[in-house]
């Protein structure tokens, strides 16, 4: 049992060397929110990268939303996580054509690649999650 944890503790510090990151990183807290101004340099990253189109009124989100700051927790040295307003930031939401909330968009290299719409459960999103980073 010793020995397990023991590789275990190895294994993780082995994953952080190579990833350039260790326990004193300060990782993101969360998705980032994003805006009009700022969301096209955010998705051109080469990471992978899920941003939920979200709305304050909309009840379906509040339920998303705990979701996908989750996955931000779980995989935030392997994809980028942002949150977009859709009544503050209408020329996104436009551009990719949003119409029912919450969207989930998927970004590989500043592309689109995959959607979920609605009140999705997180073993969706994380499936789809791990089909693009791999």
């Amino acid at each position: 049992m010793e020995n397990d944890e023991i590789e275990n503790i190895r294994k993780k510090m082995a994953e952080e060397l190579l990833s350039g990151t260790n326990a004193k990183t300060t990782k993101p807290s969360g998705p980032i929110d994003l805006t009009d101004s700022t969301f096209v340099n955010f998705v051109k990253s080469p990471k992978v990268t899920m941003v939920d189109f979200w709305a304050p009124w909309c009840a379906p989100c509040r339920f998303v939303s705990p979701v996908v700051d989750e996955l931000s927790r779980q995989y935030s040295t392997v994809a980028n996580f942002g949150k977009v307003n859709v009544d503050e930031n209408p020329m996104v939401s436009s551009t990719f054509r949003i119409q029912s909330i919450p969207t989930i968009m998927f970004f590989k290299n500043g592309k689109a690649v995959d959607a979920s719409i609605g009140a999705v459960p997180k073993a969706l999103l994380e499936r789809k999650l791990k089909a693009l980073i791999q």
